[in-house]
């Protein structure tokens, strides 16, 4: 009896170590093998700050509960739907493919606009199962986008995309008062970094206006200065062109609160046309006073000055938001 007792006394510390083992082991989360192929990216809206993308997505798993085609969570999306969806069960694992369309919300850098980057995120999670359950993992075999979406991107290049598994935090316990806070749920991430194709030309384009405005402005230091009204409606003229110009290229643009590229320009043309307006102003005084050989002198002064200083300024501006 004594040595049934010692072994069972031995033996009790293992079974335990067991249990334990056994437990920790039921505990551990599920791995997702994820992998994605994106084939379009489109109706890139800025002044709704959303866009349309369309892509395969593939996961190999076994807890038959996590269920992707239910249960599959884009948290940035206002819209998805699958076109096509493929389950295989066999070999007591899951393999689902399908296609997804998504219209994404996103937050635009304009501050650089038309020299910007843009960095577009897709994250997905399982609705109902957090990290404690289910694990996401790459699949990085073959491709991550094709080639051919340059045609869908109509004006956009594509310089990187790459994708990364990592988590989600909620502040919340979702109702459930026994769950712990915060929640945490596994994500598959894609971020996808795009930016202007001929970002020059389209900032040409953009900017035309506003420089053949202020080149207007600046052409009345030339006429002569017994056309005074001319040299006055000329700028004005030049001044609402400007204003003008601002408002076409906003109306293409999300609303900021901080001073853009395209505000820094605008801003300086009209405080030089300003400028223009005083200088001519100036050289009238000195008109009046019988002076036309210092007006004359003030007024070339006063061109190349504002013209030099108003090329740097614009010259810096862009190269900083190029740099930037």
């Amino acid at each position: 009896m004594k040595n049934t007792a010692s072994h069972a006394a031995c033996l009790l510390p293992i079974f335990i170590l067991l249990s334990l083992q056994t437990e920790a082991q039921a505990t551990q989360p599920d791995t997702v093998e994820t992998g994605i192929y994106v084939t379009s990216i489109h109706n890139i809206d800025f002044a709704n700050r959303e866009y349309d993308i369309t892509f395969w997505l593939w996961l190999k798993y076994k807890n038959k509960a996590f269920d992707f085609s239910r249960y599959l969570e884009i948290p940035n999306a206002k819209s998805h739907n699958y076109d096509f969806v493929n389950v295989d069960s066999s070999n007591n694992r899951i393999s689902m493919l399908m296609k997804v369309q998504c219209v994404m919300k996103d937050s635009w850098r304009t501050n650089s606009f038309p020299f910007d980057n843009q960095r577009l995120w897709l994250t997905l999670e399982n609705s109902q199962y957090d990290a404690t359950s289910l694990i996401f993992s790459v699949d990085t075999t073959g491709g991550i986008f094709d080639r051919r979406i340059r045609y869908s991107l109509a004006g956009w290049k594509i310089d990187s995309c790459k994708i990364s598994s990592g988590t989600s935090i909620y502040e919340t316990k979702f109702g459930n008062k026994e769950a712990s806070m915060p929640q945490v749920y596994s994500a598959f991430k894609v971020r996808t970094s795009i930016s202007h194709v001929a970002s020059e030309l389209l900032f040409l384009k953009m900017f035309m206006g506003m420089y053949v405005a202020f080149l207007i402005a600046f052409i009345c230091f030339y006429i002569d200065r017994s056309s005074f009204d001319s040299r006055f409606s000329l700028s004005v003229g030049a001044l609402f062109a400007v204003i003008g110009n601002k408002y076409i290229v906003e109306s293409s643009l999300p609303e900021s609160t901080s001073f853009t590229l395209v505000d820094s320009l605008h801003g300086v043309t009209l405080i030089f046309i300003l400028l223009t307006v005083l200088a001519t102003t100036i050289s009238l005084k000195i008109g009046i006073n019988n002076k036309k050989f210092d007006a004359a002198r003030f007024d070339k002064l006063a061109a190349r000055t504002l013209l030099f200083i108003y090329v740097a300024v614009n010259v810096y501006l862009i190269l900083d938001a190029k740099n930037g």
